[in-house]
């Protein structure tokens, strides 16, 4: 395996906010071409049945639209709302992707970047387990500043027909709630639990990237999109039920719940059981498996490629101000050459 210098990491060319930037574009742009297929699966993960088999069902939960497959989302929701459906709250969504993904690669590279400072003579990559941690630590980071928008965007998405509404609108829906400004953070916990997940993602993007690719600095993009979709299918696989009960809290609770929401993380995953089965758990995963794959992809890929460019332009950057550097000094030492002669007189 490579040693984790300059020779072989990308990440220590660029400084923090280098890497978050290249992150946060990739992520965006990533989110922007599949968002369909998240509005697709957020749907499904939000649906809830509303009653056990041989219990009556009451007819505002009757009323509500099912959705048995990712293919029946799709197309009801382009009968019922036309294209514009599957790109309801996409503002708000692309917003929430790029504070995430900038706080998260942000943190990540710092992290990293003084871990492997503090350990100058370590000659092997971090382990397996330190990879998780510095992910752990940064997502927990990135979720604490970022999670208001995602919980304004996961309502946007499951607004029904009719009552659908902007991202103030919504946000100010949120804080007049019970839970008021406190709604915002509503799944923190959820998330923070979460965190696993590009904690897993990236980790396993990092000894992936060593073991299949050892010492390269810039992969092609087919060996980023190759790695990006390796690691996020686990990741999605791994941490399923958690993703479903997180969108179970950050959503509106089911009509037989009479407006109350879920309060805690086991509320939603016992409900789902109870009413669903645990099958329940693994609603949307084939959706979010493949959005997971595009997005994980693409980002990755778009990242080694943006991590490329800004490595190129602060290259030619210090050249243009060394090189400023050289002019004014060779400036300075013209006009003391005039001085002198004059000062000796």
């Amino acid at each position: 395996m490579a040693a984790p210098s300059s020779s072989a990491s990308p990440d220590a060319l660029l400084p923090p906010w280098g890497n978050a930037l290249a992150g946060a574009t990739g992520a965006v742009l990533a989110n922007a071409i599949v968002y369909p297929l998240d509005m697709i699966k957020t749907r499904l993960q939000a649906q809830m049945n509303e009653s056990s088999p041989g219990e009556r069902v009451d007819g505002s939960a009757a009323d509500l639209v099912h959705y048995t497959s990712a293919t029946d989302a799709a197309q009801k929701i382009l009968a019922d709302e036309g294209a514009a459906g599957l790109y309801a709250g996409l503002t708000g969504a692309l917003m929430g992707v790029a504070s995430t993904n900038f706080a998260y690669f942000y943190w990540y590279t710092a992290a990293r970047t003084l871990y492997l400072s503090s350990q100058p003579h370590r000659r092997r990559p971090p382990s397996t387990a330190v990879e998780l941690g510095l992910g752990a630590l940064a997502g927990a980071l990135a979720q604490l500043l970022t999670i208001p928008v995602a919980v304004v965007t996961t309502r946007q998405q499951t607004q029904p027909k009719g009552e659908q509404k902007g991202l103030l609108d919504t946000g100010r829906e949120i804080l007049d709630s019970e839970d008021g400004w406190t709604g915002f953070w509503r799944g923190f916990k959820a998330s923070l639990v979460l965190v696993v997940n590009p904690a897993i993602t990236y980790g396993a993007y990092q000894r992936l990237r060593d073991v299949l690719f050892p010492g390269k600095l810039n992969l092609r993009p087919g060996e980023a999109f190759l790695l990006g979709a390796l690691s996020k299918t686990l990741a999605t696989v791994v941490t399923q039920p958690l993703i479903v009960a997180k969108v179970g809290l950050q959503s509106r609770p089911p009509p037989s719940r009479q407006g109350r929401p879920f309060r805690t993380f086991g509320e939603v995953i016992r409900y789902i059981v109870r009413h669903e089965g645990v099958a329940g758990l693994f609603k949307g995963i084939r959706p979010q498996v493949v959005k997971g794959l595009l997005v994980q992809g693409i980002l990755m890929m778009t990242k080694e490629r943006m991590e490329f460019l800004f490595v190129v332009m602060f290259a030619y950057l210090r050249r243009l101000r060394t090189k400023q550097f050289q002019r004014a000094a060779e400036l300075v030492a013209v006009e003391a050459r005039k001085i002198m002669p004059i000062i000796v007189k």
